[in-house]
Protein backbone atom coordinates (compact mmCIF):
# COMPACT_ATOMS: atom_id res chain seq x y z
CA UNK A 1 0.00 0.00 0.00
CA UNK A 2 2.96 2.38 0.20
CA UNK A 3 3.09 2.87 -3.57
CA UNK A 4 -0.71 3.21 -3.96
CA UNK A 5 -2.61 6.47 -4.15
CA UNK A 6 -5.01 7.11 -1.28
CA UNK A 7 -8.56 7.92 -2.33
CA UNK A 8 -10.73 10.39 -0.51
CA UNK A 9 -14.28 11.54 -0.84
CA UNK A 10 -15.07 13.73 -3.91
CA UNK A 11 -11.76 12.85 -5.61
CA UNK A 12 -11.51 12.99 -9.42
CA UNK A 13 -8.21 11.48 -10.61
CA UNK A 14 -7.13 11.25 -14.25
CA UNK A 15 -4.13 9.11 -15.21
CA UNK A 16 -2.96 7.02 -18.13
CA UNK A 17 -0.34 4.71 -16.64
CA UNK A 18 -0.70 1.65 -14.42
CA UNK A 19 -1.36 2.48 -10.82
CA UNK A 20 -3.00 1.14 -7.67
CA UNK A 21 -5.44 2.94 -5.40
CA UNK A 22 -6.53 2.39 -1.82
CA UNK A 23 -9.36 3.69 0.31
CA UNK A 24 -8.67 3.65 4.05
CA UNK A 25 -11.78 3.38 6.21
CA UNK A 26 -12.68 5.89 8.89
CA UNK A 27 -12.85 4.02 12.19
CA UNK A 28 -15.05 6.59 13.95
CA UNK A 29 -18.63 5.32 14.12
CA UNK A 30 -21.45 7.69 13.15
CA UNK A 31 -25.04 6.49 12.97
CA UNK A 32 -25.85 8.76 10.02
CA UNK A 33 -23.64 6.49 7.91
CA UNK A 34 -25.69 3.39 8.78
CA UNK A 35 -26.79 2.91 5.16
CA UNK A 36 -24.07 4.97 3.52
CA UNK A 37 -21.63 3.68 0.89
CA UNK A 38 -18.75 5.08 -1.09
CA UNK A 39 -19.09 4.75 -4.86
CA UNK A 40 -15.92 4.48 -6.98
CA UNK A 41 -16.27 4.71 -10.76
CA UNK A 42 -13.44 3.99 -13.19
CA UNK A 43 -14.05 4.88 -16.84
CA UNK A 44 -11.95 5.09 -19.97
CA UNK A 45 -12.30 5.08 -23.76
CA UNK A 46 -10.17 1.97 -24.09
CA UNK A 47 -10.29 -1.29 -22.19
CA UNK A 48 -8.35 -1.68 -18.96
CA UNK A 49 -7.84 -4.41 -16.38
CA UNK A 50 -9.40 -3.91 -12.95
CA UNK A 51 -7.73 -6.12 -10.35
CA UNK A 52 -8.65 -6.01 -6.64
CA UNK A 53 -5.73 -6.37 -4.21
CA UNK A 54 -6.46 -8.39 -1.08
CA UNK A 55 -4.46 -8.00 2.09
CA UNK A 56 -5.15 -11.61 3.04
CA UNK A 57 -3.11 -13.77 0.69
CA UNK A 58 -3.74 -16.94 2.66
CA UNK A 59 -7.35 -18.08 3.04
CA UNK A 60 -6.43 -20.21 6.05
CA UNK A 61 -6.19 -17.01 8.13
CA UNK A 62 -9.88 -16.28 7.57
CA UNK A 63 -11.79 -15.97 10.83
CA UNK A 64 -15.30 -16.75 9.60
CA UNK A 65 -16.94 -18.86 6.92
CA UNK A 66 -17.99 -15.76 5.01
CA UNK A 67 -14.41 -14.48 4.88
CA UNK A 68 -13.18 -17.86 3.67
CA UNK A 69 -15.86 -17.98 0.95
CA UNK A 70 -15.02 -14.43 -0.16
CA UNK A 71 -11.31 -15.25 -0.25
CA UNK A 72 -11.91 -18.40 -2.28
CA UNK A 73 -14.10 -16.56 -4.75
CA UNK A 74 -11.55 -13.78 -5.07
CA UNK A 75 -8.82 -16.30 -5.89
CA UNK A 76 -10.92 -18.01 -8.54
CA UNK A 77 -12.22 -14.76 -10.00
CA UNK A 78 -10.17 -13.38 -12.86
CA UNK A 79 -9.43 -9.66 -13.20
CA UNK A 80 -12.14 -7.80 -15.07
CA UNK A 81 -11.45 -6.29 -18.48
CA UNK A 82 -13.79 -3.48 -19.41
CA UNK A 83 -14.08 0.22 -20.27
CA UNK A 84 -16.11 1.15 -17.19
CA UNK A 85 -16.54 -0.38 -13.76
CA UNK A 86 -18.15 0.51 -10.44
CA UNK A 87 -17.08 -0.36 -6.92
CA UNK A 88 -19.29 0.07 -3.87
CA UNK A 89 -17.53 0.26 -0.49
CA UNK A 90 -19.26 0.11 2.87
CA UNK A 91 -18.50 2.87 5.33
CA UNK A 92 -17.13 0.64 8.10
CA UNK A 93 -15.85 -2.28 6.08
CA UNK A 94 -12.30 -3.27 5.33
CA UNK A 95 -9.75 -1.13 3.54
CA UNK A 96 -10.05 -1.60 -0.20
CA UNK A 97 -7.21 -1.57 -2.71
CA UNK A 98 -7.31 -2.18 -6.46
CA UNK A 99 -5.03 -1.83 -9.46
CA UNK A 100 -5.77 -0.34 -12.89
CA UNK A 101 -3.79 -1.68 -15.86
CA UNK A 102 -4.59 0.12 -19.14
CA UNK A 103 -3.80 -1.79 -22.35
CA UNK A 104 -3.11 1.36 -24.35
CA UNK A 105 -1.82 4.77 -23.51
CA UNK A 106 -5.23 6.25 -22.93
CA UNK A 107 -6.28 8.30 -19.89
CA UNK A 108 -8.76 6.86 -17.42
CA UNK A 109 -10.72 8.71 -14.73
CA UNK A 110 -11.31 7.57 -11.15
CA UNK A 111 -14.27 9.30 -9.44
CA UNK A 112 -15.13 8.95 -5.76
CA UNK A 113 -18.44 10.10 -4.29
CA UNK A 114 -20.55 9.27 -1.24
CA UNK A 115 -24.10 7.99 -1.34
CA UNK A 116 -25.69 8.78 2.01
CA UNK A 117 -28.64 6.40 1.53
CA UNK A 118 -27.85 3.29 -0.47
CA UNK A 119 -31.09 1.75 -1.70
CA UNK A 120 -29.60 -1.75 -1.88
CA UNK A 121 -28.54 -1.74 1.77
CA UNK A 122 -31.89 -0.37 2.90
CA UNK A 123 -33.73 -2.99 0.84
CA UNK A 124 -31.65 -5.81 2.35
CA UNK A 125 -32.27 -4.52 5.88
CA UNK A 126 -36.04 -4.14 5.45
CA UNK A 127 -36.26 -7.52 3.71
CA UNK A 128 -34.36 -9.15 6.59
CA UNK A 129 -36.66 -7.64 9.24
CA UNK A 130 -39.76 -8.65 7.27
CA UNK A 131 -38.47 -12.16 6.60
CA UNK A 132 -37.59 -12.79 10.25
CA UNK A 133 -40.94 -11.70 11.70
CA UNK A 134 -43.04 -13.47 9.05
CA UNK A 135 -40.92 -16.60 8.64
CA UNK A 136 -43.43 -18.85 10.37
CA UNK A 137 -46.40 -17.74 8.25
CA UNK A 138 -44.35 -17.75 5.03
CA UNK A 139 -43.12 -21.29 5.62
CA UNK A 140 -46.75 -22.45 5.76
CA UNK A 141 -47.82 -20.56 2.63
CA UNK A 142 -48.18 -22.55 -0.60
CA UNK A 143 -47.55 -19.49 -2.79
CA UNK A 144 -44.30 -18.71 -1.01
CA UNK A 145 -43.24 -22.35 -1.35
CA UNK A 146 -43.70 -22.28 -5.13
CA UNK A 147 -42.06 -18.86 -5.45
CA UNK A 148 -39.03 -19.72 -3.33
CA UNK A 149 -38.62 -23.05 -5.13
CA UNK A 150 -38.63 -21.32 -8.51
CA UNK A 151 -36.10 -18.70 -7.38
CA UNK A 152 -33.87 -21.39 -5.87
CA UNK A 153 -33.96 -23.36 -9.12
CA UNK A 154 -32.97 -20.29 -11.16
CA UNK A 155 -30.19 -18.98 -8.89
CA UNK A 156 -28.86 -22.25 -7.43
CA UNK A 157 -29.66 -24.98 -9.92
CA UNK A 158 -27.25 -27.51 -8.38
CA UNK A 159 -28.79 -27.12 -4.92
CA UNK A 160 -32.29 -27.47 -6.33
CA UNK A 161 -31.39 -30.62 -8.27
CA UNK A 162 -29.70 -32.11 -5.21
CA UNK A 163 -32.79 -31.46 -3.06
CA UNK A 164 -34.97 -33.04 -5.74
CA UNK A 165 -32.81 -36.19 -5.85
CA UNK A 166 -32.41 -36.45 -2.08
CA UNK A 167 -34.56 -39.58 -1.86
CA UNK A 168 -32.19 -41.41 -4.21
CA UNK A 169 -29.12 -40.71 -2.01
CA UNK A 170 -28.96 -43.49 0.61
CA UNK A 171 -26.52 -41.99 3.10
CA UNK A 172 -27.02 -38.65 4.84
CA UNK A 173 -23.30 -37.96 5.05
CA UNK A 174 -22.97 -38.21 1.27
CA UNK A 175 -25.90 -35.88 0.82
CA UNK A 176 -24.48 -33.19 3.11
CA UNK A 177 -21.05 -33.39 1.45
CA UNK A 178 -22.65 -32.91 -1.96
CA UNK A 179 -24.84 -30.12 -0.57
CA UNK A 180 -21.79 -28.25 0.79
CA UNK A 181 -20.04 -28.47 -2.55
CA UNK A 182 -23.16 -27.41 -4.42
CA UNK A 183 -23.62 -24.40 -2.15
CA UNK A 184 -20.02 -23.25 -2.69
CA UNK A 185 -20.30 -23.63 -6.46
CA UNK A 186 -23.67 -21.83 -6.46
CA UNK A 187 -22.24 -18.94 -4.44
CA UNK A 188 -19.34 -18.64 -6.86
CA UNK A 189 -21.67 -18.65 -9.87
CA UNK A 190 -23.94 -16.05 -8.27
CA UNK A 191 -20.92 -13.84 -7.55
CA UNK A 192 -19.68 -14.15 -11.12
CA UNK A 193 -23.15 -13.42 -12.47
CA UNK A 194 -23.44 -10.33 -10.28
CA UNK A 195 -20.08 -9.01 -11.40
CA UNK A 196 -20.75 -9.65 -15.10
CA UNK A 197 -24.51 -9.06 -15.14
CA UNK A 198 -24.30 -5.93 -17.29
CA UNK A 199 -22.09 -7.64 -19.89
CA UNK A 200 -24.23 -10.80 -19.97
CA UNK A 201 -27.43 -8.82 -20.38
CA UNK A 202 -26.05 -6.73 -23.24
CA UNK A 203 -24.27 -9.53 -25.11
CA UNK A 204 -26.29 -12.66 -24.33
CA UNK A 205 -29.76 -11.41 -23.49
CA UNK A 206 -31.59 -14.14 -25.44
CA UNK A 207 -29.66 -16.99 -23.82
CA UNK A 208 -30.18 -15.43 -20.39
CA UNK A 209 -33.93 -15.07 -20.89
CA UNK A 210 -34.12 -18.62 -22.24
CA UNK A 211 -32.34 -19.96 -19.17
CA UNK A 212 -34.57 -18.07 -16.76
CA UNK A 213 -37.73 -19.18 -18.58
CA UNK A 214 -36.80 -22.85 -18.98
CA UNK A 215 -35.35 -23.36 -15.50
CA UNK A 216 -38.12 -21.32 -13.87
CA UNK A 217 -40.93 -23.31 -15.50
CA UNK A 218 -39.21 -26.62 -14.71
CA UNK A 219 -38.62 -25.65 -11.08
CA UNK A 220 -42.22 -24.54 -10.65
CA UNK A 221 -43.49 -27.79 -12.19
CA UNK A 222 -41.36 -29.89 -9.82
CA UNK A 223 -42.49 -27.86 -6.79
CA UNK A 224 -46.13 -28.12 -7.90
CA UNK A 225 -45.80 -31.89 -8.34
CA UNK A 226 -44.22 -32.24 -4.90
CA UNK A 227 -46.81 -29.98 -3.26
CA UNK A 228 -46.44 -27.65 -0.25
CA UNK A 229 -44.82 -28.82 2.94
CA UNK A 230 -47.14 -30.71 5.29
CA UNK A 231 -44.71 -32.27 7.73
CA UNK A 232 -44.29 -30.15 10.84
CA UNK A 233 -40.56 -30.93 11.05
CA UNK A 234 -40.00 -29.75 7.46
CA UNK A 235 -41.98 -26.57 8.15
CA UNK A 236 -39.87 -25.85 11.25
CA UNK A 237 -36.65 -26.43 9.30
CA UNK A 238 -37.82 -24.03 6.58
CA UNK A 239 -38.75 -21.47 9.25
CA UNK A 240 -35.31 -21.67 10.84
CA UNK A 241 -33.62 -21.42 7.46
CA UNK A 242 -35.67 -18.31 6.63
CA UNK A 243 -34.78 -16.73 9.95
CA UNK A 244 -31.09 -17.50 9.41
CA UNK A 245 -31.35 -15.94 5.94
CA UNK A 246 -33.00 -12.92 7.55
CA UNK A 247 -30.03 -12.51 9.91
CA UNK A 248 -27.65 -12.62 6.95
CA UNK A 249 -29.70 -9.95 5.15
CA UNK A 250 -29.74 -7.74 8.26
CA UNK A 251 -25.98 -8.14 8.69
CA UNK A 252 -25.24 -7.15 5.09
CA UNK A 253 -27.96 -4.46 5.12
CA UNK A 254 -26.14 -2.10 7.49
CA UNK A 255 -22.61 -0.74 7.46
CA UNK A 256 -22.00 -0.92 11.23
CA UNK A 257 -21.61 -4.53 12.45
CA UNK A 258 -22.34 -3.59 16.07
CA UNK A 259 -25.74 -2.23 15.06
CA UNK A 260 -26.46 -5.42 13.12
CA UNK A 261 -25.60 -7.56 16.15
CA UNK A 262 -27.84 -5.42 18.38
CA UNK A 263 -30.79 -5.67 15.95
CA UNK A 264 -30.37 -9.44 15.68
CA UNK A 265 -30.28 -9.75 19.49
CA UNK A 266 -33.40 -7.58 19.85
CA UNK A 267 -35.18 -9.66 17.21
CA UNK A 268 -34.36 -12.88 19.05
CA UNK A 269 -35.51 -11.37 22.35
CA UNK A 270 -38.76 -10.19 20.76
CA UNK A 271 -39.48 -13.75 19.66
CA UNK A 272 -38.76 -14.99 23.16
CA UNK A 273 -40.90 -12.28 24.77
CA UNK A 274 -44.01 -13.05 22.72
CA UNK A 275 -45.35 -15.44 25.37
CA UNK A 276 -44.85 -13.10 28.38
CA UNK A 277 -46.35 -10.23 26.39
CA UNK A 278 -49.34 -12.37 25.46
CA UNK A 279 -49.87 -13.30 29.10
CA UNK A 280 -49.59 -9.64 30.16
CA UNK A 281 -52.17 -8.62 27.56
CA UNK A 282 -54.53 -11.34 28.78
CA UNK A 283 -54.19 -10.18 32.39
CA UNK A 284 -54.72 -6.56 31.32
CA UNK A 285 -57.95 -7.49 29.54
CA UNK A 286 -59.16 -9.32 32.63
CA UNK A 287 -58.35 -6.39 34.91
CA UNK A 288 -60.01 -3.94 32.55
CA UNK A 289 -63.45 -5.35 33.37
CA UNK A 290 -62.98 -4.62 37.10
CA UNK A 291 -61.90 -1.00 36.61
CA UNK A 292 -64.22 -0.26 33.72
CA UNK A 293 -66.61 2.62 34.40
CA UNK A 294 -70.30 1.87 34.64
CA UNK A 295 -72.44 2.36 31.58
CA UNK A 296 -74.38 5.61 31.56
CA UNK A 297 -78.14 5.04 31.87
CA UNK A 298 -80.40 7.71 30.41
CA UNK A 299 -83.61 8.45 32.33
CA UNK A 300 -86.52 9.89 30.37
CA UNK A 301 -88.61 12.60 32.08
CA UNK A 302 -92.33 12.42 32.49
CA UNK A 303 -94.55 15.36 31.54
CA UNK A 304 -94.88 16.46 35.16
CA UNK A 305 -91.09 16.27 35.69
CA UNK A 306 -90.58 18.21 32.48
CA UNK A 307 -92.87 20.98 33.75
CA UNK A 308 -91.15 21.11 37.13
CA UNK A 309 -87.69 21.21 35.57
CA UNK A 310 -88.79 23.95 33.18
CA UNK A 311 -90.10 26.08 36.00
CA UNK A 312 -87.01 25.59 38.18
CA UNK A 313 -84.62 26.34 35.30
CA UNK A 314 -86.63 29.44 34.41
CA UNK A 315 -86.43 30.73 38.00
CA UNK A 316 -82.68 30.02 38.11
CA UNK A 317 -82.08 31.82 34.80
CA UNK A 318 -84.06 34.86 35.98
CA UNK A 319 -82.01 35.02 39.17
CA UNK A 320 -78.79 34.91 37.13
CA UNK A 321 -80.12 37.71 34.95
CA UNK A 322 -80.94 39.83 38.05
CA UNK A 323 -77.43 39.18 39.44
CA UNK A 324 -75.82 40.24 36.18
CA UNK A 325 -77.92 43.40 35.99
CA UNK A 326 -76.87 44.32 39.53
CA UNK A 327 -73.14 43.83 38.81
CA UNK A 328 -70.91 46.87 38.11
CA UNK A 329 -70.01 45.52 34.64
CA UNK A 330 -73.60 45.84 33.40
CA UNK A 331 -74.12 48.91 31.15
CA UNK A 332 -77.21 50.14 32.96
CA UNK A 333 -77.57 53.53 31.25
CA UNK A 334 -77.33 52.02 27.78
CA UNK A 335 -79.95 49.39 28.67
CA UNK A 336 -82.30 51.96 30.23
CA UNK A 337 -82.07 54.20 27.19
CA UNK A 338 -83.29 51.38 24.93
CA UNK A 339 -86.20 50.17 27.13
CA UNK A 340 -89.83 51.26 26.73
CA UNK A 341 -90.64 50.69 30.42
CA UNK A 342 -87.53 51.39 32.54
CA UNK A 343 -89.55 51.39 35.80
CA UNK A 344 -90.76 47.83 35.17
CA UNK A 345 -87.20 46.68 34.38
CA UNK A 346 -85.96 48.27 37.58
CA UNK A 347 -88.71 46.50 39.53
CA UNK A 348 -87.70 43.18 37.93
CA UNK A 349 -84.08 43.71 38.95
CA UNK A 350 -85.17 44.47 42.52
CA UNK A 351 -87.14 41.20 42.73
CA UNK A 352 -90.58 41.70 41.19
CA UNK A 353 -92.01 38.97 38.89
CA UNK A 354 -91.20 39.22 35.21
CA UNK A 355 -94.92 38.72 34.29
CA UNK A 356 -97.64 40.88 35.85
CA UNK A 357 -100.85 39.31 37.28
CA UNK A 358 -102.92 40.96 34.54
CA UNK A 359 -100.74 39.44 31.81
CA UNK A 360 -100.95 35.99 33.40
CA UNK A 361 -104.77 36.23 33.64
CA UNK A 362 -105.08 37.38 30.01
CA UNK A 363 -102.87 34.51 28.85
CA UNK A 364 -104.99 31.93 30.71
CA UNK A 365 -108.21 33.37 29.24
CA UNK A 366 -106.84 33.22 25.71
CA UNK A 367 -104.84 29.97 25.72
CA UNK A 368 -106.13 28.06 28.74
CA UNK A 369 -108.72 25.25 28.88
CA UNK A 370 -112.07 26.48 27.50
CA UNK A 371 -110.52 29.48 25.80
CA UNK A 372 -111.73 30.93 22.50
CA UNK A 373 -108.41 30.12 20.79
CA UNK A 374 -108.74 26.40 21.52
CA UNK A 375 -112.39 26.30 20.33
CA UNK A 376 -111.49 28.03 17.04
CA UNK A 377 -108.71 25.52 16.40
CA UNK A 378 -111.04 22.56 17.02
CA UNK A 379 -113.90 23.87 14.85
CA UNK A 380 -111.60 24.85 11.97
CA UNK A 381 -110.05 21.36 11.91
CA UNK A 382 -113.48 19.63 11.90
CA UNK A 383 -114.86 21.89 9.14
CA UNK A 384 -111.84 21.30 6.91
CA UNK A 385 -112.10 17.51 7.32
CA UNK A 386 -115.81 17.57 6.41
CA UNK A 387 -115.17 19.51 3.18
CA UNK A 388 -112.54 17.04 2.00
CA UNK A 389 -114.67 13.95 2.77
CA UNK A 390 -116.33 12.23 -0.29
CA UNK A 391 -120.08 11.68 0.10
CA UNK A 392 -120.21 8.14 -1.29
CA UNK A 393 -117.10 6.58 0.32
CA UNK A 394 -117.60 4.82 3.61
CA UNK A 395 -114.00 3.68 3.68
CA UNK A 396 -112.65 7.19 3.31
CA UNK A 397 -115.05 8.32 6.05
CA UNK A 398 -113.48 5.89 8.48
CA UNK A 399 -110.00 7.06 7.50
CA UNK A 400 -111.00 10.69 7.98
CA UNK A 401 -112.39 9.93 11.45
CA UNK A 402 -109.17 8.21 12.37
CA UNK A 403 -107.14 11.17 11.10
CA UNK A 404 -109.39 13.49 13.11
CA UNK A 405 -108.70 11.52 16.27
CA UNK A 406 -104.94 11.72 15.68
CA UNK A 407 -104.90 15.39 14.74
CA UNK A 408 -102.59 17.34 17.04
CA UNK A 409 -104.01 20.62 18.28
CA UNK A 410 -101.41 23.24 19.19
CA UNK A 411 -101.71 23.91 22.86
CA UNK A 412 -99.03 26.32 23.99
CA UNK A 413 -98.61 26.32 27.71
CA UNK A 414 -96.61 29.53 27.92
CA UNK A 415 -95.69 28.84 31.50
CA UNK A 416 -92.13 30.05 30.99
CA UNK A 417 -91.32 33.44 29.54
CA UNK A 418 -87.72 34.70 29.39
Amino acid sequence: GKNCSLLQEMDVIQKQDENCYCYVQNRTIHLQYLWSTLQIKVSSREKFRFEPISEKNNCRNSETVFEFAACAVQILWKPETCTETFLSIKQYGEDVCFKIQPFKIEPYIVRVKREMLDGKLLFLFVAGIFLFHFANSLSRSAKFFYLSGTILGVLALLVFVLLTLKRFIPRHSTFWILMSGSCMVSLYLIYCFKENMQWLWSEHKNYLLGYFLAVGITSFAICYQHGPLTNELSINLLTWMLQLTAFVLIYFGVTIPQVAYAIIAVSLCSKGLCYPLGAACHIARKMKHHFKSKKIVFKYLTEEEYREQGESETIRALEELRSFCRSPDFPSWIAVSKLQAPHRFAAFVLGSPHVSPAEAKAHDEQYGIGSSFLEEQLFETRAQSEQDEPANSVHEEDEENANEMHTQVPFPYATELL
